[in-house]
């Protein structure tokens, strides 16, 4: 695993100046959004992560660059079903979407009438956006109506700095309760769906959770559910059906991953002056510059992460012992590499560590295992050959 220098050049620059310095002249920041803001909360040591994402940097094309691409996205087919059924659940103002809400969540409220508020949330740029919003909720909370906020913009601070949220949708109880609903494509089964899919739905939720709460800690009488509407296509058709997702154990996992996420200032401050992900730069460059930040692989980075084949070929190649898997690397304890694993198997691990002497005795067990079977499996093969000798030849005389 590759670890930041000790030390870096004094900042003579501005956070923002240096951060565009690491992305590449040319190269427009990509936002963070909440799938990726999910995927960094599962991996919270990665500090490779927190700054590329926190830079802005583009790991799809970086990773290109650097010959790892990664096959992450949708199909423009799905990208389509998904736009169309969207639309079709908020439509005629809402109405539907509203009304599954008043279904599932609606907690005794009166229904939704026809015409349900729908303000404007247009503005210039996401700052922008997200005081539009903002006040939005304000003014709904105080209207005490149903209020549908359609693709609203939240604003949550990450590792130092701001990342803009854009949920499907936010409805707002007239109790003053705010409900985050999340419209996929993906299919409800007889009132069920994939749990994989779900659970990836409610974590990327979760987020939107704790984003509205910086929000509501400043509105009166506001409250954030934390209970969330999934709105999916009911069995095979294209007619909207809904399910309420407890989000509570997801809000509370990735409050606490992302407040151990190291500071994007902290992480850039630790390199060296000149070093870019500027996807233009020669392969060799661009390897040098990724190995600069710690990165804590683990197979889970497959499914989240875009540099994650790069990492994996690196991880093998150092023997690193996450690449097996975080279960196994803490059940290694002290081995950190699959060469110390190796060496305490075979008795020249640390004399006074634990985990040495379990792997030794692991491996004497698995050694006096083999010799057993093997001493069972000559046996047999006795035994058969004396079998075979014993027997009569095929057509001999038995008169």
């Amino acid at each position: 695993m590759s670890s930041h220098p000790h030390s870096g050049p004094p900042q003579t620059t501005t956070l923002r100046q240096r951060l565009a310095d690491l992305r590449g002249p040319a190269v427009p920041p990509r936002p963070l959004d909440a799938r990726a803001l999910a995927a960094l909360a599962a991996n919270p040591g990665c500090g490779r992560r927190a700054l590329l994402d926190g830079a802005g940097v583009d790991k799809t094309a970086l990773a290109a660059a650097l010959g790892s691409p990664a096959p992450f996205g949708q199909s423009q087919f799905a990208i389509i079903r998904g736009n169309s059924f969207e639309a079709k659940v908020k439509g005629d103002g809402g109405a539907e979407l509203l009304r599954l809400v008043h279904l599932h969540l609606g907690a005794g409220a009166e229904p939704p009438r026809a015409g349900a508020r729908v303000p404007d949330l247009t503005a210039a740029g996401p700052e922008g956006r997200a005081a539009r919003t903002a006040l939005a909720l304000r003014e709904a909370t105080a209207a005490g109506e149903w209020t549908l906020l359609d693709h609203p913009m939240l604003a949550l601070e990450v590792a130092g700095t701001p990342a803009y949220l854009e949920p499907d949708a936010v409805v707002v109880h007239p109790d003053g309760r705010w409900t985050v609903v999340e419209v996929k494509s993906f299919p409800l089964l007889d009132g069920s769906a994939d749990p994989a899919k779900v659970g990836a739905a409610a974590r990327q939720a979760a987020v939107y959770v704790l984003a509205l709460e910086g929000t509501a800690a400043k509105v009166e009488a506001a409250e954030v559910g934390h209970t969330v509407l999934l709105v999916c296509p009911k069995d095979f058709s294209n007619h909207p059906a809904a399910a309420s997702v407890d989000v509570r154990r997801e809000r509370a996992v990735t409050r606490r991953q992302l407040a151990r996420l190291t500071r994007v200032e902290e992480l850039a401050a630790a390199l060296p002056a000149g070093l870019t992900f500027d996807p233009a730069r020669p392969a060799a460059e661009l390897t040098e510059a990724v190995a600069a930040v710690s990165a804590s692989y683990a197979p889970e980075c497959l499914s989240a992460c875009e540099l994650a084949f790069h990492c994996r070929e690196r991880a093998r190649a150092a023997g690193e012992a996450t690449a097996l898997g975080r279960s196994v690397r803490g059940e290694l304890g002290g081995c950190a590499t699959v060469t110390q694993a190796l060496d305490a198997a075979a008795g020249r691990g640390p004399a006074d560590d634990p985990t040495a002497a379990a792997l030794l005795q692991a491996a004497r067990l698995r050694a006096e295992a083999l010799a057993e079977a093997a001493d069972r499996a000559a046996a047999g093969a006795l035994a058969a050959a004396a079998e075979t000798a014993d027997a009569p030849e095929e057509g001999a005389c038995r008169c």
